[in-house]
């Protein structure tokens, strides 16, 4: 931009070339090695720059490997006829399947595959018994539902996925809540009267891979005195707890991740709890997520 700039007389007569006169092709060839966001900004400078962001050889390289098998999630009529960068931007938003209970989209930046699951698609032990558990509407899920557990002695929640991702080294995590919340007046409060029991014993984390990769942790939910001193509070926030990791070499055959969280101990009761999703996202980026910049 600068050199182009200097290359004005005073009277704005051009004295040489600018930035106008780079070829299509060769501006093209440089977008292959920037973001998909850097893309966009660049294509407000001139006409050569603005048809470079909209070729499909540059948004070819953006889509990951497999990028049909996510088109394949939707009615053809969504996406025939569009050109890649138009099916860039359609899948970077959710796209829904399995009955509207699990996500995959590709992150804005990098173009990769991330994937969420309800807690609507995972068994959990009692789900049906209201005096153990309820189902809140809210809109701090991206699945516009979560499920919040009263009390229970026996806790366990299981769920499996099954998606031909992309060749990647991929976290699982869950998404998880203590305290009931509610808006009150415009402000958002939390209630803690059932929450009890997730500082007596931890709750194990466990992943396994179709593949026969398998990963586990272990977390106490409620560490009180010791997020008092760090000055952090774990209660009336959303936490993604880490699972394990698992490496996809290939996207044929598809990957079936099974995962769980539970907390079997029936010496001692637990409660106050709000479960919504599990996160399986590419390792690198999970800071990201944790910062809230990945969407």
């Amino acid at each position: 931009m600068g050199a182009s700039l200097s290359s004005l007389t005073d009277n704005g007569e051009s004295m040489g070339p600018g930035l106008g006169d780079i070829p299509e092709s060769c501006v093209a060839c440089v977008f292959m090695y920037l973001t998909p966001p850097e893309i966009c900004n660049l294509a407000r400078l001139n006409r050569a720059f603005r048809g470079a962001a909209s070729s499909d050889s540059v948004w070819e390289n953006k889509l990951p490997s497999n990028y049909q098998d996510l088109l394949d999630l939707m009615p053809p009529e969504r996406y025939l006829n569009l050109s890649k960068k138009d099916i860039f931007a359609l899948l970077s938003r959710p796209v829904p399947f399995d009955d509207g209970n699990k996500e995959v989209w590709l992150d804005r930046v990098t173009g990769r595959v991330c994937l969420s699951i309800s807690t609507k698609a995972m068994a959990i032990t009692g789900i049906e018994d209201r005096r153990y558990w309820n189902w809140i509407p809210t809109e701090e899920s991206r699945f516009h539902v979560v499920a919040y557990l009263q009390q229970i002695w026996w806790f366990e929640v299981d769920g499996v996925v099954k998606f031909p991702l992309p060749a990647d080294v991929y976290t699982v995590s869950f998404r998880l809540h203590l305290g009931r919340f509610a808006k009150r007046l415009g402000r958002r409060v939390c209630n803690f009267e059932h929450t009890h029991g997730w500082d007596i014993k931890p709750v194990r984390l466990e992943l396994s891979t179709s593949d026969g990769q398998q990963a586990s942790s272990e977390c106490y939910l409620d560490e009180m005195e010791q997020d008092d001193a760090n000055g952090y509070h774990k209660r009336g926030c959303w936490i993604d707890y880490k699972v394990g990791e698992f490496v996809v070499h290939d996207s044929e055959p598809a990957t079936e991740v099974q995962f769980s969280m539970k907390q079997i101990d029936c010496t001692h009761s637990k409660g106050g709890l709000c479960v919504d999703s599990v996160f399986i996202i590419p390792s690198n980026l999970r800071e990201r997520k944790r910062k809230g910049v990945l969407k």
